[in-house]
């Protein structure tokens, strides 16, 4: 992960970004709008099916399969891979967290070590095949700034790699605890119900109330001092987000969830790190909210939600729902 955009610094980030290009410009989103919206209703349809047969996991048939089919669509991936991927990207994160423990580690390692043959088959296939796709477009980029392919084909490998593992697993909590977060504020749910043009606004302050990162990593490059603290050159730093996001200095009664506060928040990152897919992220959490507050679904929790034990990325494994 050492070597994966996020954290890399200039002038090695700064060619790796450029060679992405403009990921979502208005023209992609529109495109891929309809198709989203789409996506939502159907799994929103099968899912208040299941719900007339008793208690229904949201998380499980709506917040993870979405994320897939966007980025599966976006990349040219073949819809029978979207199972492996969703499984691989839970167990690779593990590598990410703060404190892993040793079957954490070997779980992660095995989901990289599949990750990597799977997108280095799908680097051969679009180089004998090339198309529209992201990646057959990664690849004529690189061929033009790399002279020897084999580097090339390296560096679109980690970027293809990096749009799986920061799409899926983020995306899948947003989804999740914005639901989640107006069922537990039915009176935010039942004012956006009747005011749509908000919904952008309530994810925002989903972003905020409950990131899907609360922690980041960076080391300082030189001695720092940071907020009167000395950080030695060389120091790995953990940037707390999630507590951020709730610091009475920089946020009006931070714990309370309110869906017309329209702050400012780092969900996203900031800087050169700031997250290159978040518009696609916030299509697909609008596309969610838009679809299910326009039916006459009324939802209650049927048990609590549960969270896998984690401190870096938020995950939601269980969102268990049912008609009031």
């Amino acid at each position: 992960m050492a070597a994966s955009l996020p954290m890399l610094n200039p002038p090695r980030h700064t060619r790796e970004r450029r060679s992405l290009g403009s990921l979502f410009p208005h023209k992609s989103l529109a495109t891929l709008r309809p198709f989203i919206e789409r996506a939502a209703d159907r799994l929103l349809d099968e899912f208040t099916e299941q719900l007339q047969q008793g208690p229904a996991d949201f998380n499980t048939l709506v917040s993870e399969e979405l994320p897939v089919i966007a980025i599966g669509e976006w990349m040219g991936l073949p819809a029978a891979d979207y199972e492996l991927l969703r499984t691989l990207t839970h167990d690779q994160v593990f590598a990410q967290e703060l404190f892993p423990s040793p079957s954490q580690l070997a779980l992660s390692d095995e989901a990289t070590r599949q990750l990597r043959h799977y997108f280095a088959e799908l680097i051969r296939e679009r180089r004998a095949k090339p198309g529209i796709d992201p990646v057959s477009g990664w690849l004529r980029t690189w061929d033009e700034l790399e002279s020897d392919r084999h580097r090339a084909d390296k560096a679109v490998h980690g970027l293809a790699l990096f749009m799986i593992l920061a799409a899926l697993e983020t995306t899948a909590h947003v989804l999740s605890s914005a639901v989640r977060l107006l069922l537990e504020h039915p009176d935010q749910m039942e004012y956006l119900r009747d005011r749509p043009q908000l919904i952008p606004d309530a994810v925002e302050e989903a972003l905020r109330y409950d990131a899907p990162i609360h922690m980041i990593s960076r080391i300082a490059p030189a001695d720092t001092d940071l907020a009167g603290t000395p950080v030695p050159a060389g120091q790995m730093v953990q940037l707390m987000v999630g507590a951020a996001h709730h610091s009475p200095d920089q946020y009006p009664e931070p714990h309370r969830f309110d869906i017309r506060r329209r702050a400012s928040h780092l969900a996203f990152g900031a800087g050169i790190h700031y997250c290159a897919g978040n518009a696609l992220a916030r299509l697909e959490a609008t596309a969610l909210l838009t679809s299910l507050l326009r039916r006459p679904l009324r939802l209650r929790f049927s048990t609590p939600p549960r969270w896998a034990p984690r401190v870096a990325f938020r995950r939601i494994t269980s969102l268990q729902l049912a008609l009031v």
